[in-house]
């Protein structure tokens, strides 16, 4: 597996790129060795950093997790187990894009909780309103949801706003 290390607005250590090398590499066991795992660092203001890894995966699937804490060291400490839940989890889904023998040890299966599928438990119906972006978080701030559906007024298509985990706004726009 292929690590890239990317830092935004944060210089990294030798020693801490060193550990998420050295941590990220137990993850080779299950994926193939044309997997990459990409490594954002970036610092979220005076006390707080954010780490965010994605691992792309035989045929463009992928792998992320975010965590922000005040040390990026507790920051990989933190990323780690989230992302080998989702192995863990998803791992029938994946089918043969990881390899066939990550699975063989039983102490992985040791902590995993059996959940039910989810299922769909309501089925809202609503209209798309033609918006600008700014008015479509407002709309989602009035409406105190984590995300607003709408049609973007500059360029007639079917856009997202949503609420990040680090605190701040995304918006997705879609392409159909």
């Amino acid at each position: 597996m292929r690590i890239e290390i990317v830092a935004k607005s944060y210089k990294p250590s030798d020693k801490l790129k060193d550990i998420i090398e050295k941590k990220l590499e137990k993850f080779s066991r299950y994926f193939e060795d044309d997997a990459t795992a990409k490594v954002v660092l970036r610092e979220m203001g005076k006390d707080r950093e954010a780490m965010e890894i994605t691992i792309n995966f035989g045929g463009g699937k992928i792998m992320r997790a975010e965590v922000v804490s005040h040390n990026m060291y507790d920051n990989i400490d933190d990323l780690l187990p989230k992302l080998e839940r989702q192995v863990r989890k998803h791992k029938t889904k994946l089918g043969k894009k990881v390899k066939e023998s990550a699975f063989d040890m039983s102490a992985l299966y040791a902590e995993v909780e059996e959940k039910k599928p989810l299922e769909v438990a309501r089925i809202k119906t609503t209209s798309l309103k033609k918006l600008s972006v700014k008015d479509a978080i407002d709309e989602m701030e009035l409406l105190d949801h984590d995300f607003y559906v709408f049609i973007n007024e500059d360029n007639d298509l079917v856009n997202i706003v949503y609420h990040r985990a680090v605190g701040d706004v995304g918006l997705l726009d879609l392409i159909y």
